[in-house]
């Protein structure tokens, strides 16, 4: 018997596809999902239509455009605006509809450049943000801001988590929107297969990242969503309403680099490029309260980069 209908937003992203492997094998729910053909997330009359007749009563906001330092800089309007969008239309749908719980994920990248590392929850709205990610940032913090909203106003349950730096199966790897991991194992598996001497690195290798396999960010989540709402919100003040979500640990990213050097099987040599960008020196999120509420990531790096790169080889075919 169906007890609930639990709609995960962008469910065919790296994030939503986890998100639905774990929700299948939960008893007693039905997952609702819709393809981008099926429903237009910008469209906010088709939204609104959309809650009305499957009746949810659950959602993982996990539909979003995203991309890396290339794509964050060359399409920075496209960001802002399709976050903004997506995010208003399906918050404002859920409530209209009566959904009384939600969980928004947003992105580490919503902190201010140079956050007290780690970066606790209250560092929000403390400082400028890194400028190659600004606007996809802003709109990120919009939609924190839009479920504390709703929380206030009308008393919903809408929770929101701020994952660090993610990677797994089905993630983005195009070789110039993607972020570091997906980036760096297709370097690598492009490079071995055209017999490749070197491959090149952003940056000077310096700066610092904490990584997440996403099967460890979707158990956060469902653990997340299954506490009793007093004990969620216990001891958050107003301005922190959110939950960072993390491993505790980073690596530089040469460090990175020559973990999937060893990984891949690569015989060529590094060369670091000075002159591109490589973004905010550090970034390691505080993941206090998540420990708190009885979470622990159980994926180490080294085991979900070789998971990822045994995942890559396999599915090219997903990738062309």
């Amino acid at each position: 018997m169906v007890s609930k209908k639990v709609f995960v937003a962008g469910h065919l992203g790296m994030v939503g596809r986890a998100l639905c492997r774990q929700l299948q094998l939960q008893p007693n729910i039905e997952l609702v999902t819709a393809t981008r053909a099926e429903l237009d997330l910008t469209d906010q009359l088709a939204v609104k239509t959309f809650f009305q007749q499957r009746k949810v009563d659950e959602m993982y906001l996990a539909a979003a455009k995203v991309g890396g330092i290339y794509a964050n800089n060359t399409f920075p309007a496209d960001f802002i605006y399709q976050n903004l969008i997506i995010e208003c239309n399906l918050i404002q749908a859920a409530h209209q509809a009566d959904v009384q719980k939600l969980l928004f994920l947003g992105s580490s990248c919503i902190y201010p450049k140079l956050a007290p590392q780690p970066i606790p929850e209250s560092a929000l709205l403390t400082g400028p943000l890194e400028p190659t990610n600004e606007p996809y940032a802003i709109a990120k913090i919009a939609g924190i801001k839009l479920c504390e909203s709703f929380n206030r106003q009308y008393g919903r349950d809408y929770r929101c988590v701020m994952p660090t730096n993610l990677y797994g199966p089905y993630d983005n790897f195009h070789p110039q929107n993607s972020h570091v991991i997906p980036a760096l194992i297709g370097k690598f598996y492009r490079a071995i297969k055209n017999n490749e001497q070197e491959v090149t690195i952003w940056g000077s290798g310096n700066a610092r990242r904490e990584f997440m396999h996403v099967d460890d960010l979707a158990s956060a989540c469902l653990h997340l969503m299954a506490i009793v709402q007093n004990k969620y919100w216990a001891g958050l003040e107003p301005m922190c309403s959110h939950i960072n979500i993390g491993t505790g640990t980073d690596c530089s990213i040469r460090e990175l680099a020559e973990l999937l050097l060893v990984l891949t099987g690569f015989e060529g040599q590094l060369f670091f490029d000075f002159s591109q960008p490589e973004g905010t020196p550090v970034k390691k999120l505080d993941v206090t309260r998540l420990k708190n509420k009885g979470f622990v990531s159980s994926i180490e790096l080294k085991a979900g980069l070789d998971m990822t790169w045994q995942w890559y080889q396999k599915n090219l075919h997903f990738q062309q």
